[in-house]
């Protein structure tokens, strides 16, 4: 049991120091040396675990996604109203992307790898499509978004355009950005989808929310 447990605060080590690399120098730059060395472990440790840098970048995003569901899933299975949900999650994405280095990575790798898979079966991106198209639909039931809306239209809009938000943050290397481009985005969007006596309501919503991250 002792071995074990050594071996995964290993693992855990190499993930982020490969985390902390992969934001300062991207993935292209990134040397599995210079992950051995901000990681504090030996090459054998390292390559007990990951047998390539492709797979480990893969296991950083399995990590970081795991990290943001554990964050965004009791918004989720609260009984704050779906709308108010995803605003605040998109919101909360942010914050994790800079104060944890993990996912700050993965929001990085998945723009720089070319694709959205980790290692798991189901990608990232395709368990959050899941997620959105689930709270369009309750945000329909609730009232909040027109009732000519699709929930799956809806919720892929919410998907494309949130991830657009990050995707282009951590292009132009500025992650610090994301809560004022979520901001603008929230904007503009919801007078296409929500009901237009509750508009003024969740845009000023979408920008009390800003105010936490830029004073």
């Amino acid at each position: 049991m002792a071995r074990q447990a050594r071996a995964e605060l290993t693992r855990d080590a190499v993930l982020l120091g490969a985390a902390e690399v992969f934001l300062r120098l991207g993935y292209a730059n990134a040397s599995l040396n210079e992950i051995i060395n901000q990681s504090h472990v030996t090459k054998g440790a390292l390559y007990f675990h990951f047998g390539s840098k492709e797979e480990l970048a893969r296991a950083v995003i399995d990590q970081g996604a795991q990290r943001l569901a554990d964050a965004v899933l009791p918004v989720v299975n609260s009984r704050v109203p779906a709308l108010e949900a995803v605003i605040s999650i998109s919101y909360d994405i942010a914050e994790l992307t800079l104060s944890e280095p993990i996912v700050g990575a993965m929001t990085k790798l998945t723009y720089q790898i070319g694709d959205w898979r980790g290692a798991a079966d189901r990608s990232p991106g395709q368990l959050a499509g899941d997620l959105y198209r689930d709270l369009a639909a309750r945000a329909v039931a609730e009232g909040d978004l027109r009732s000519d809306a699709n929930p799956n239209d809806v919720g892929m809009v919410w998907q494309q355009a949130v991830t657009g938000a990050y995707v282009v943050a951590a292009s132009v290397d500025d992650l610090a950005s994301m809560a004022s481009r979520l901001e603008r985005t929230w904007y503009y969007h919801l007078p296409a989808v929500v009901a237009e006596d509750k508009l003024p309501y969740f845009r000023e919503f979408a920008a009390r929310r800003l105010r936490r991250y830029v004073p």
